[in-house]
């Protein structure tokens, strides 16, 4: 156990080896924010060199799918990695998930769903990202079925995330967030509720565009 009492919730969260950060919670989230600033900014320039013709929408999609692609693959792969002794990690990506973790303390006691879940994210559906902003930028067929099943895989999680925790809360009482409204909303709900919102548009456009698509074929046939 550790030898500092810890913040998470419950109490009695067997988080081991915990230290507190050692950089401010404002630098850490601007230094975050400031990262996915640069990536964004590069990409959308990088896109707009190689792929001048590519339309905005095209362009803004691909965006999207290099932030998620980054995030599942280095953040959420450090995650993976380090899992077992996340509580006294002192550089950028291991401070940045002990004060996400005051959200959910799961991420300090190496829970079981959710480290196979960051798993499967890492291992699967972050590269996916990668290929559906590739598939994006050549305008390839194969764009919009790949984009269905990175979209249903992140509503999926996203759901499970959200069901199990809530679940432990309001029926076996073993919150995982600290009760400051602060933590429970803007980290636990709201940076998490982007990953539904986003992919839940972007399934719904590849649904209508591959339906529409179906149309124009069935049309083509019956004029035969």
């Amino acid at each position: 156990m550790s030898s500092l009492p810890h913040p998470y919730y419950p109490l009695d969260a067997k988080v081991v080896g915990y230290e507190p950060n050692q950089t401010p919670v404002l630098e850490l989230l601007v230094s975050a924010g400031g990262a996915c600033t640069v990536l964004l900014g590069v990409t959308f320039a990088l896109t707009g060199y190689v792929r001048p013709t590519l339309r905005m929408a095209d362009r803004i999609a691909i965006m999207w799918f290099v932030l998620s692609g980054t995030l599942h693959c280095f953040f959420e792969g450090y995650f993976m990695v380090h899992h077992d002794h996340m509580a006294s990690a002192q550089d950028l990506f291991g401070q940045l998930w002990k004060e996400y973790a005051l959200s959910d303390s799961r991420y300090m006691t190496s829970d079981t769903l959710v480290l196979c879940m960051e798993t499967i994210t890492v291992l699967l559906w972050g590269p996916l990202c990668f290929v559906v902003a590739y598939l994006t930028a050549t305008r390839h067929s194969l764009r919009h079925p790949i984009q269905v099943i990175v979209c249903m895989s992140h509503l999926y999680g996203d759901t499970l995330y959200y069901a199990t925790s809530l679940f432990d809360d309001y029926v076996h009482g073993r919150p995982y967030s600290r009760p400051e409204p602060y933590y429970f909303w803007l980290y636990y709900f709201l940076m998490n509720f982007i990953w539904i919102v986003v992919p839940a548009y972007y399934l719904y456009a590849s649904i209508s565009t591959i339906s529409a698509a179906l149309e124009r074929q069935q049309g083509k046939e019956k004029t035969k």
